[in-house]
């Protein structure tokens, strides 16, 4: 399993930081039509229960917006991918149809507010550290472009940059080769709630991409535990 660890700059902003890894083989599709109903029966429960202006008051988000701030970064004009994702909801915009292990991954994040890496592990070039994108920074958010990462919390591995709770890297992005999937949930709001997330996601995986040699890790500033569900 590919070893993740915190970084001390990331530590003392953010002590209630907990990220639940899992590293899982998987089969991805185009697309899946018993995923998509899952989909929009999400979508329609936040239309209903959510309101645009207090999307960012949701635990999850706000929390990670807060360790943007600490970190010297404006959530407002870097959102967390979470948040974006449900302000599209909100304003009536479609959802983007990538394949099904993305629209897995948007799902959880949508459903849950916390803000997702999902990589193919067979591009990570070693370990996974979480530090602090520095200025002048080369990264390559997925259908962004080059995105400035100073002050945005960031998973680097031997190249450099691969993830940040607003956008993942082109480099190590999931296809439909990707056969080996490593997922980070980032619970900057703690611990409580992020066993739901881990439970759902799982559960979306082994549903629609015949997941097998399911690994899992709880990480924290301080340590890691292995994960049974």
């Amino acid at each position: 399993m590919i070893h993740v660890s915190i970084s001390e700059e990331i530590a003392k902003a953010c002590p209630d930081l907990h990220v639940a890894v899992v590293e899982c083989d998987v089969v991805n599709t185009v697309s899946d039509e018993q995923l998509w109903n899952e989909i929009t029966e999400v979508e329609t429960h936040i239309r209903t229960t959510c309101k645009l202006e207090d999307i960012n008051k949701f635990p999850p988000i706000q929390a990670t917006r807060q360790a943007y701030k600490r970190l010297g970064k404006d959530p407002n004009r870097y959102r967390p991918s979470a948040e974006a994702l449900r302000r599209r909801i909100l304003r009536e915009l479609p959802l983007y149809k990538i394949d099904t292990l993305v629209d897995i991954i948007n799902l959880l994040s949508i459903q849950s507010g916390y803000s997702i890496g999902g990589f193919d592990a067979g591009k990570i070039d070693g370990n996974l550290v979480l530090g602090v994108g520095r200025e002048g920074e080369i990264y390559h958010g997925i259908g962004r472009g080059e995105l400035n990462i100073a002050g945005l919390p960031v998973y680097r591995d031997n190249q450099g940059g691969v993830g940040t709770p607003t956008s993942d890297e082109e480099r190590t992005k999931i296809d439909m080769n990707t056969g080996k999937l490593l997922m980070i949930i980032n619970g900057y709001s703690g611990k409580e709630g992020l066993q739901e997330a881990l439970t759902y996601g799982v559960s979306l995986l082994t549903r629609y991409v015949s997941t097998t040699n399911l690994e899992m890790e709880l990480i924290t500033p301080e340590s890691r535990v292995k994960i049974m569900l």
